[in-house]
């Protein structure tokens, strides 16, 4: 009887937790104006901190602006968001970002992402999926020792190059894997 009082109290917890942390990252929101308020606050945070990034959005056909990724976890965790998808600076469609996991882990972090779609392709593929996981067409871009990121002639081959930012919190490593994008409605 003494299991079944601590497992529920941590389940409980644990569902307390993902309620907690899914605050101030859109859950609730007045909808798409909030959502594109964050998008452009996100971008202008961007490019303002590692201008080079400016060329990816040159050279992209569209990106998924994800402003704030909400996750946490003992081992079970999850994590949560919401953004837009921009095709010449256009809102075109909103997205929820959803993330589940299961192993050694301890933590909660939130973080911004910004998927560049390099190729036309890779943007149709991820319009027409009604879930479009991670997958291994996706080159990662992190920051470098110096504080700048880094993007040269090989991430820019890449079909979809995944931008991770903004980090904090205390949860090893901010990751995308796992990550299943969803249209919404807002």
């Amino acid at each position: 009887m003494k299991n079944y009082t601590r497992r529920s109290f941590t389940l409980s917890a644990l569902a307390g937790a993902s309620l907690t942390a899914a605050c101030g990252n859109g859950v609730g929101s007045s909808g798409a104006q909030t959502i594109d308020a964050r998008v452009d606050t996100t971008l202008n945070y961007l490019y303002t901190n590692y201008p080079n990034t400016r060329s990816l959005e040159d050279k992209s056909v569209g990106m998924l602006v994800m402003p704030l990724i909400t996750e946490g976890g003992f081992i079970v965790g999850g994590g949560y968001g919401r953004g837009a998808l921009r095709i010449n600076n256009s809102t075109v469609d909103y997205y929820s970002a959803t993330k589940g996991s299961f192993g050694l882990q301890i933590g909660a972090q939130q973080f911004a992402h910004v998927l560049f779609f390099m190729t036309d392709d890779a943007l149709s593929r991820f319009r027409r999926a009604s879930g479009w996981a991670v997958g291994a067409d996706m080159k990662y871009v992190v920051q470098d020792q110096g504080g700048n990121i880094r993007a040269d002639s090989t991430t820019g081959a890449s079909p979809v190059i995944a931008i991770i930012f903004g980090q904090a919190g205390l949860m090893a490593g901010a990751s995308l894997e796992g990550m299943k994008y969803t249209r919404i409605i807002p």
